[in-house]
């Protein structure tokens, strides 16, 4: 199921990136890359984190009826997943877009 998490990760991010388009190819840089990176690897992390949710529910007495609804947290991990990198990448985007390397000229 991770495949699919991270699928959707990518899918938001490349969206946000394609709809910012022109502008959002001013942020293209090795800095950008290393962030992206690291948001990858705790975007995994979070992801590890619903295993503590199903291990308790999993020793717990309520097995049966987790085992038959624990797809829900998945859609909602994932949901979650996605508004957070909607909002991070549309201001990693966004934000570099909108800083020109030149500074801007003084209005009079």
């Amino acid at each position: 199921m991770r495949l699919f998490y991270n699928a959707a990760l990518i899918l938001v991010a490349a969206a946000v990136f394609y709809l910012a388009w022109p502008e959002s190819r001013a942020a293209v840089s090795v800095d950008t890359a290393q962030t992206l990176f690291l948001l990858a690897v705790l975007a995994n992390v979070a992801y590890c984190s619903a295993y503590v949710v199903d291990l308790f529910a999993q020793y717990s007495s309520l097995r049966p009826v987790w085992l038959r609804y624990r797809w829900v947290l998945l859609v909602v991990g994932i949901l979650f997943a996605a508004i957070l990198t909607n909002f991070i990448s549309s201001g990693l985007f966004h934000t570099q877009a909108m800083q020109p390397n030149q500074p801007l000229e003084p209005t009079r």
